[in-house]
């Protein structure tokens, strides 16, 4: 059997495994009470010697509290002493000899459906996160020599074409070689609409096969799919902790020791002056179930996991729960431009003829400007289907454009640099975009504009970040009238331009802050040093881009720059439910500790186990919200 099928019934043989276990506990804690009941009724009614309520109360305790004995003895054992299970058994044994033998049982009770609410609270959260992303379709249908034969995924090399069906997902990264379609990508870019999709088009494994039959080829194997990407960028984030989380576990290594010692003072300093030990004991045994941390402890962390899990429904990879925390702090938000803020597609906007009218200028500026640059290829899509040409000694000069002849008559085609360096006399241009001049044997003949055009949702997602507070940066290498324009339209606070990555590096350095976190968004390839930088770097349409994922620390699955405002307004939501469970649940215990410290009348160990477990079942399920 393959290692995917052998991995596979692993996984279910894993997931059978806990619900078993968790079953087998259920039983066990209803036995617990059952005897616990029935434990309490024989002493009530009947008169049996001390040994023998013990007894009694012994079988209860140990069907509930077996695992937390074993596991606080084998804590033990590897140095690890203080933690909720060696708490939880000091507390109920010590309620044993000061013969509170029901409130001893009840604790262990109650924190083993503590322990099982959190148990299956957890493995939920990562249940519904892994179903949302396993997305990769165990087999695929290999058209080889004319004939198909379905074959596990993890089996195609690159290059196999594979014919898809409607309805069913695409198994592996390719481009469609035949048919039309339109495929559901919310999987991978969390957008919901339908993309309409060709041959020649790129399509990404995971995403559904809406309409047509197609078939494609493959581009990437298993192992570097974009759903395998998603799938280890989501569990490797889990393993990324937030200052919040590396802060609730220091305090929990400290605070831990601390009650057992503030336990044992409660114990021995009031009795020896006031007597009454067995009191004093009783109090100390309180405050030790009081204090346990296991509410922050398990709280803190699955809000971040929910947290990452309900941004990555969106599109949003983010690669752990440190910089979901930064995100929540963000004061300077720093963009580039192009591919960012604009399409990146760029278009002919103006023409500006002296000599020729405005179709021969195109004509020879499309012509003269090469096949494969993008700026030729906006030229060419402006002027319509080319006429053949006769082109001659065809050069690029890097930086500043083209010479060549067409149809005999020297063509210069490219920015002033070009026309000063042939010593041509041009009009110079005011307007936002790039300039392409146009001369024909040393004469002037007018220059083309060439601009790219702003996204859709790039103004909302500014006026949104400045309605929050947010500075709002644009740095690009663009011309300085380009970068003007569009930061004019956007009303961004500031802008450079016509920078170098490196300046870049240099100028984002300047707006870091000790205090305040700050943001850089950009297309993930070019832009990877400052992306590097930045406290946290958002890639943005990074679909199979390794240079993004690499160099970001969150990765946005659409092209949607909106998706920034949404990173930031989940991860504000999760810091906000972080910070509700550890003042809800420090309130509460520090209260009842007081209470336990100064003996109040109507504290017992029912309350005190309250102020533990339930303080955690609230925490959790409060944890929970913030997958929504």
């Amino acid at each position: 059997m393959s290692k995917h099928c052998d991995c596979c019934e692993h996984e279910h043989s894993h997931e059978h495994e806990h619900e078993e276990n968790h079953k087998l506990k259920i039983i066990c804690l209803i036995i617990s009470a059952i005897l616990l009941i029935c434990a309490v009724v024989i002493t009530k009614v009947f008169s049996i010697p001390k040994w023998a309520t013990v007894l009694i109360f012994a079988i209860p305790y140990l069907v509930a509290g077996f695992d937390v004995i074993k596991e606080a003895i084998e804590n033990i054992i590897n140095g690890e002493i203080f933690d909720e299970n060696f708490l939880m058994c000091v507390a109920s044994i010590g309620a044993f000899a000061v013969g509170e033998y029901p409130e001893a049982v009840f604790v262990m009770i109650f924190f083993g459906i503590g322990e099982l609410f959190e148990h299956i609270a957890t493995e939920k959260s990562r249940h519904s996160i892994k179903a949302l992303l396993d997305i990769r379709p165990d087999k695929a249908l290999l058209i080889k020599d004319g004939t198909e034969a379905e074959i596990l995924s993890k089996e195609v090399k690159v290059g196999d074409i594979l014919k898809v069906l409607p309805g069913k997902r695409i198994p592996l990264d390719g481009v469609i070689v035949k048919g039309t379609t339109s495929t559901d990508n919310s999987s991978i870019t969390g957008e919901s609409i339908p993309i309409e999709v060709k041959k020649g088009d790129a399509v990404f494994g995971g995403c559904i096969n809406l309409s047509g039959e197609i078939e494609i080829r493959v581009i990437k194997d298993y192992e570097e799919s974009t759903a395998t990407k998603i799938l280890k960028l989501v569990e490797d984030s889990a393993e990324k902790k937030s200052k919040s989380e590396r802060f609730i576990k220091r305090f929990a290594k400290y605070y831990t020791p601390a009650v057992c010692i503030a336990a044992l003072l409660l114990a021995t300093v009031p009795s020896l002056i006031f007597g009454h030990f067995g009191d004093y004991l009783y109090r100390a045994l309180m405050f030790l179930v009081v204090s346990c941390p296991c509410a922050l402890v398990l709280s803190v962390p699955l809000t971040y996991f929910a947290g990452i899990a309900s941004a990555a429904k969106k599109g949003i990879l983010i690669k752990g729960g440190g910089y979901l925390e930064t995100l929540s702090r963000i004061k300077t938000a720093v963009f580039d431009k192009t591919g960012t803020l604009t399409k990146g597609e760029f278009k002919v906007i103006a023409i500006h003829p002296d000599k020729v009218d405005e179709r021969e200028l195109l004509r020879l500026a499309a012509a003269g400007s090469g096949k494969t640059h993008p700026i030729s290829l906006s030229l060419r899509a402006a002027y319509g289907k080319m006429e053949p040409l006769k082109i001659e000694d065809y050069t690029e000069i890097a930086g500043e454009g083209t010479h060549s002849k067409i149809e005999g008559e020297e063509v210069y085609v490219g920015n002033r640099k070009l026309m000063e360096r042939y010593g041509v006399e041009f009009h110079d241009c005011h307007s936002a975009g790039t300039i392409v001049h146009v001369a024909r044997k040393g004469e002037y003949l007018g220059h083309v504009v060439i601009g790219d055009t702003l996204k859709s949702d790039a103004k909302s997602t500014i006026d949104k970040l400045k309605s929050a507070g947010i500075k709002t940066v644009m740095l690009t290498g663009d011309r300085d009238s380009a970068a003007k324009s569009i930061a004019r339209k956007l009303s961004i606070d500031e802008y450079k331009s016509e920078l170098k990555p490196e300046d870049k590096v240099n100028i984002l350095e300047g707006y870091l802050d000790e205090h305040n976190a700050t943001l850089f968004v950009g297309d993930g390839i070019n832009d990877a040093p400052v992306l590097t930088r930045a406290d946290v770097g958002i890639a943005m349409s990074a679909l199979g881009s390794d240079a993004a994922i690499e160099a970001a620390d969150a990765v946005l699955m659409d092209d949607s720059v909106g998706s920034v405002n949404t990173a930031i307004e989940t991860s504000k939501k999760t810091q906000k439910i972080v910070i509700e469970n550890i003042v809800f649940s420090l309130f509460i215990k520090f209260f009842v500790l007081i209470l336990c410290g100064v003996g109040a009348p109507f504290m017992n160990m029912w309350i005190a186990s309250f102020a533990d477990v339930g303080v955690m079942v609230i925490a959790v399920l409060n944890s929970l919200r913030a997958l929504k």
